[in-house]
């Protein structure tokens, strides 16, 4: 059996996957409700790794129950992870604070300026994107703001870092995983000291660095007893949740697209070219099949207000108990373009392919005498898809086009009216297949540990289970409702300008 933990913001999965099949065995996520992220000021978003940790040790037990094995016949661990936190501990490995996860938009204009002062091409050609909203600028802040903080951290980590640590003791992170920070030079091809210089960081604050795909660590006698687990088993593989999601589906070589709709919403693009969005809207990393030899980057679109919106929703118009389905059915009796109604589901932090702009939920163009909550539902699901499409229209310029996308049958695309309507705005197959996250991590243990000789054998239980061609008689309404949403969407773009 192999083991993969997805460490998201809103809950931790782990899935069992026997290697015989390449199929899933058992699943468990915790927490059951939506982990809490705290929110001291406006933009912030903080997690306790504590918790990540704590969720993990209850669906590693949840899963080993359910399967009916033990820790015992557990080959190998994989873990996927939310990109762009930052966790700092001291030098008794304790975090030192609470972890700044990727939805806190505090440090944008630390990142804008040091893109202004290092020289924009300079971070263009050698970081592929602005150093932003990311890990590296964050550090930049606790140094800036939390200076007693800062003077204690022995290393910074990733989330995904972190809880290897936690399995292993062992302190290494991916060239992925510091591209993803803004912390790797794809000029040099070593990690970025000309924006660590800029920003004042020792270089011992970076962990070793391991290859995606390998033996990172073996878990120690304590993880072992707190999961489970058998000591000695072996960490061989971690990676950010987007290049993850993208590595579950296959998606590996140039031209192939994945897609994910979860908390946030994201639209990755494989290339062996390097090209970035000169405005940083959509951002380039290295993929999990990138070495210093091999090209495979990652053009990611990502949309921070996606199913955070459907889930606000769950919580605030009385579905908290019939749930996701009934408020897809409510949203499917609607006609496409929700009758005029239109929502922008930008609520959850500064959007990078905004510009790092923060605009906030709108909900307009409300008619009380004809809209209903089914109308509210599907003017959400519409305005996720149309996000979408406004971010996959930049991705064009960096010359990655949608003609199939492949997704997992899990979240927003569990959604009729989403995956029909991404699919007719958009022109673009959708490849509905049975994994996930974890079950990715998994395979990618499997990999990284030398059970699988390659990424074909890896993924001989991936199966494609549904395709929704787009719907050609219904594309004049979704052009037409996608016309609204933009009018309204610069509009109020111009208002917060």
């Amino acid at each position: 059996m192999l083991l993969g933990y997805d460490i998201g913001s809103s809950s931790v999965k782990a899935s069992l996957i026997n290697m015989e099949t390449g199929t899933c065995t058992a699943a468990a996520f915790y927490p059951k409700q939506e982990m809490s992220i705290r929110a001291v000021s406006p933009g912030w978003a903080e997690q306790d790794p504590e918790m990540w940790w704590e969720n993990i040790k209850l669906a590693t037990h949840d899963v080993l129950a359910s399967s009916g094995t033990t820790g015992d016949n557990i080959k190998a661990i994989g873990i996927s992870y939310q990109m762009h936190g930052l966790v700092c501990v001291g030098k008794d490995l304790q975090v030192l604070r609470p972890s700044i996860i990727w939805c806190d938009s505090r440090a944008v204009d630390i990142g804008s300026k040091a893109f202004r002062e290092t020289g924009e091409q300079v971070c263009l050609s050698r970081l592929l994107n602005s150093p932003g909203n990311f890990t590296a600028s964050k550090l930049r802040w606790v140094k800036e703001n939390e200076p007693e903080v800062y003077e204690k951290i022995y290393k910074i980590l990733l989330p995904g870092d972190y809880i290897a640590l936690r399995l292993t003791g062992d302190i290494c992170s991916t060239i992925s995983g510091l591209s993803e920070g803004m912390l790797w030079d794809f000029q040099t091809r070593r990690p970025a000291e000309f924006l660590m210089d800029y920003y004042g960081f020792s270089r011992e604050l970076l962990p070793e660095i391991r290859a995606t795909f390998s033996e990172q660590g073996r878990v120690t006698s304590m993880a072992a007893r707190e999961l489970g687990l058998k000591e000695g088993t072996p960490v061989a593989y971690r990676a950010g949740d987007q290049p993850n999601n993208a590595f579950s589906l296959n998606v590996l070589e140039p031209g192939e697209i994945a897609a994910t709709a979860g908390t946030s919403g994201v639209v990755y693009g494989v290339s062996d070219v390097v090209r970035y969005d000169p405005l940083s809207r959509v951002n380039t990393f290295a993929h999990v099949n990138y070495t210093p030899e091999q090209t495979r980057l990652g053009v990611l679109l990502c949309i921070n207000g996606t199913g955070i919106l459907n889930s606000w929703l769950k919580r605030n118009i009385g579905y908290t108990s019939s749930g996701y389905l009934a408020m897809n059915e409510a949203a499917a009796d609607i006609p496409a373009g929700s009758d005029g109604l239109v929502i922008l589901p930008f609520g959850n932090g500064a959007e990078r392919m905004l510009g790092n702009t923060d605009p906030g939920s709108y909900f307009t163009r409300i008619d009380f005498n004809r809209h209903t909550i089914g109308h509210l539902l599907r003017a959400a699901q519409e305005g996720i898809v149309f996000a979408f499409h406004y971010g996959m229209e930049i991705m064009k310029q960096t010359g990655i086009r949608s003609s199939v996308i492949r997704a997992g049958k899990a979240n927003m695309f569990l959604s009729p009216v989403f995956r029909e309507t991404l699919a007719g705005i958009t022109g673009a197959t959708i490849e509905l297949y049975n994994t996930d996250g974890s079950q990715g991590a998994a395979l990618g243990a499997g990999i990284g540990a030398g059970y699988f000789k390659s990424f074909g054998e890896a993924f001989t239980g991936l199966k494609k289970l549904e395709t929704i061609e787009p719907d050609v008689s219904k594309a004049a309404a979704y052009q037409e409702a996608y016309g609204r949403w933009l009018e309204v969407l610069e509009q109020t773009l111009s208002i917060k300008h």
